[in-house]
């Protein structure tokens, strides 16, 4: 039969209706609407003769036993946020799908090949992104902290995880799955516009940010807004202001691939007829450096203090989150980069804003990459998300270029 990539963007198609309604997709993870997308993939891939399971952590796997125990991953996620896009996530495991019926059909490969469908990468229900990549990488957060969740309804994430055979308290069982891998690929839409800027239908990734996410909270004093002269206010808005406009030039001065975003600001008592007394903003900055980015903080950190002392405020930070920066591995990029030249005659390297189960998996040891297809308008989350079916077909046709070299790689190793 040989690979077929207009069967992979009509398979997203059908899954896009059987999933999804007028408002975007609907597979939020641990929903009946996600247990059915499940069904329904394992029903694609009944007739490549891979074995099925799902392990601890509710990850779906699909293995295609080769003439070694040594194994090439091809990973994806079938999840969705709620009116997300049609592509996010499914267009990584259906593309799977096709290279694993290619494997098939001409017979026992030299490796073992699975095939692995997420659990839960999006967090969409209860906060907790990447949650069966982590479990299996062994990098799960604290146990405690996840009981505690509850999603919009009150409903708590072990509750819900129980609804599907999962049981929170072994889910880190899932680390064996890992045992024996020895790479992982993975295709994804950008989610971004720099390949559309560039004409470019795909990229190679080169890793995942790291992030350091803060609140920030500026402290001056309330008083009438009537009354209060202007050279006499201690307005805690002043300093979260200039400080919104001073991580721009930040970002800026760090250069290609630093991002800095203020993505909330509250403030209090948050009246008209009040001076702000406290100013709190939500700060995330995200580099790929793990230099760059401790750079890009302690200037933020500096600048904070500088606007705190013109405005005559005081100034506190809270860590709330951070991960470090996660690059691929240097033999697979070149092999992706080949991929992509092959199938579309350039290729281009950049780095990913937002997480991936393929961080998770580097995390844990496992040589990986990404390939990313080009979003138009670089649109994702959305129901507005789209690629073009022809990018769509060259994504599946690189994949398996990659996983054949992939392949070839291990097997020779």
């Amino acid at each position: 039969m040989g690979l077929d990539p207009k069967r992979t963007v009509a398979e997203l198609r059908e899954l896009q209706q059987l999933t999804g309604d007028e408002n975007g997709a609907q597979r939020v993870a641990w929903t009946e609407t996600w247990a059915r997308a499940r069904e329904w993939l394992r029903e694609k891939v009944a007739g490549t003769g891979a074995e099925e399971s799902v392990d601890a952590a509710g990850n779906q796997w699909f293995t295609l036993r080769g003439g070694s125990d040594r194994a090439v991953l091809i990973g994806g996620h079938i999840d969705s946020v709620p009116n997300g896009g049609w592509l996010d996530g499914a267009l990584n495991v259906m593309a799977g799908v096709e290279v694993l019926r290619r494997l098939a059909d001409e017979g026992q490969p030299h490796v073992t090949v699975r095939l692995v469908n997420w659990a839960d990468e999006e967090g969409a229900r209860f906060g907790r992104s990447l949650f069966g990549s982590s479990a299996a990488a062994g990098s799960m957060a604290d146990q405690d902290e996840l009981r505690s969740r509850k999603d919009a309804n009150g409903i708590a994430l072990p509750d819900a995880l129980s609804e599907h055979g999962v049981q929170l308290d072994s889910a880190l069982d899932a680390r064996s799955e890992l045992r024996g891998a020895a790479a992982y690929v993975e295709l994804h839409i950008e989610q971004g516009p720099v390949l559309e800027s560039l004409d470019l239908p795909l990229g190679v990734v080169l890793g995942t940010f790291g992030v350091e996410r803060h609140q920030v909270a500026f402290r001056g004093q309330a008083a009438h807004a009537g009354s209060t002269p202007m050279d006499k206010r201690r307005d805690a808005l002043a300093g979260a202001a200039k400080l919104e406009l001073e991580i721009r030039g930040i970002a800026q001065r760090t250069g290609e691939g630093a991002v800095c975003t203020m993505g909330g600001v509250v403030t209090r008592p948050g009246i008209v007829t009040s001076v702000v007394e406290t100013a709190e903003c939500l700060l995330d900055q995200r580099h790929l450096e793990a230099a760059k980015l401790a750079s890009m903080l302690d200037e933020a950190k500096k600048a904070s203090q500088q606007f705190a002392q013109e405005e005559n405020l005081e100034v506190e930070w809270e860590r709330i989150w951070n991960i470090e920066p996660i690059l691929f591995d240097d033999a697979l990029i070149g092999l992706a980069d080949e991929s992509v030249k092959e199938v579309a005659g350039t290729s281009h390297r950049l780095p990913s804003g937002p997480l991936h189960d393929a961080a998770e998996v580097a995390r844990a040891g496992v040589p990986s990459v990404m390939l990313f297809v080009q979003s138009l308008r670089g649109l994702s989350h959305t129901k507005l998300e789209d690629t073009k079916e022809a990018h769509l077909e060259l994504a599946v046709q690189a994949l398996d270029r990659l996983a054949t070299k992939t392949i070839e790689r291990v097997a020779s190793g």
